[in-house]
């Protein structure tokens, strides 16, 4: 065969191929529900004294959606037995609120037994303003930030925002700027320091008043660092200043309140005790007990409830 007609033939097969493709390609229209999102980690928030050194850096990881208009913004304090407090947790609920328009910043924060309360909760108010100071860099709108936490986290959102309006926690950096908080999502957090195992057997109990119990050791201290021997119910005074229902004022922001039916670790009536308190001041407050879940866990993922918590920060935070 001539060679100019078998390359003829061959560019014709090409261009019926190219042109095959080209008829059997399938354009998607896909309309925008979720928008990219910059993960910013190891943010410093803070430099504190801790054992002896004076600037150890506290870190947040920040998760910015892309949106034109300045976010909401939600600080996640993670739980951890009072002893630990890893801030990549959470991450599929960090995820779900920032797909949904916010700026969350997940926080790591000092811990038993070499801090000891208030220093948590100081580490808490210090990221909030943070993020408030620094709401250009990241697109935060300043009037408007909630609090999300689980355990130890969730004693501490619940006591971050039962002290707003007071001065007193608000220690270290940007104190020209508030610590206050627009709302607060408490999943099954602590709300009496001497109580924890309320709803369990007579030795859980007996456990959760020993010296070694890490609630006394987050307000005690331990006493090889300086801190008072003794169980919790060794120091009513220092107990008393670490309970979160005693600041509850007119300036307390709405509160969700969740618990599994299932935890045990943190007894569910808990959850209660806050939610009466909060209920009993006046506050707006919502509590919901989730049949079969623990502390942690599958159900905590599951659309329901993370939905829950979005309509919740979505009233309250961009007022839908």
């Amino acid at each position: 065969m001539n060679k100019k007609i078998f390359s003829s033939i061959l560019f014709a097969a090409a261009m019926t191929a190219s042109t095959l493709a080209f008829a059997n390609e399938t354009v998607l229209e896909i309309p925008i529900t979720q928008h990219s999102v910059k993960y910013i980690s190891n943010v410093v928030y803070e430099q504190v004294p801790s054992r002896g050194f004076a600037n150890v850096p506290m870190k947040m990881d920040v998760m910015v959606p892309d949106v034109k208009e300045k976010a909401p913004a939600i600080v996640f304090v993670t739980g951890g037995g009072f002893i630990n407090a890893n801030k990549d947790n959470y991450l599929q609920q960090r995820m779900f609120m920032a797909n949904n328009g916010y700026v969350v910043a997940s926080i790591e924060y000092r811990v038993a037994p070499t801090a000891t309360f208030p220093q948590p909760l100081e580490d808490v108010k210090a990221a909030i303003r943070y993020l408030r100071a620094n709401a250009t860099k990241f697109n935060v709108d300043a009037e408007h930030i909630g609090l999300f936490g689980g355990s130890a986290g969730g004693y501490l959102v619940g006591i971050a925002g039962t002290t707003n309006g007071l001065t007193q926690f608000d220690k270290g950096e940007n104190l020209e700027v508030s610590s206050e908080v627009q709302a607060v999502v408490d999943i099954y957090g602590i709300s009496d320091l001497t109580r924890i195992g309320m709803d369990y057997d007579a030795e859980n109990q007996k456990r959760h008043t020993s010296p070694g119990a890490t609630e006394a050791l987050w307000v005690l201290g331990s006493p090889v660092f300086g801190g008072v021997d003794g169980g919790i119910l060794n120091n009513p005074e220092k107990v008393k200043a670490a309970q979160p229902i005693n600041y509850i004022t007119k300036k307390t922001p709405p509160y969700l309140i969740m618990a599994g039916t299932d935890d045990k670790v943190v007894s569910p009536s808990q959850s209660n005790i806050l939610y009466d308190a909060l209920k009993a001041k006046g506050v707006d407050a919502t509590l919901y007990k989730v049949k079969n879940a623990a502390h942690g866990g599958v159900y905590w993922v599951q659309p329901e409830i993370t939905k829950l918590v979005l309509d919740f920060f979505d009233k309250h935070l961009k007022n839908k």
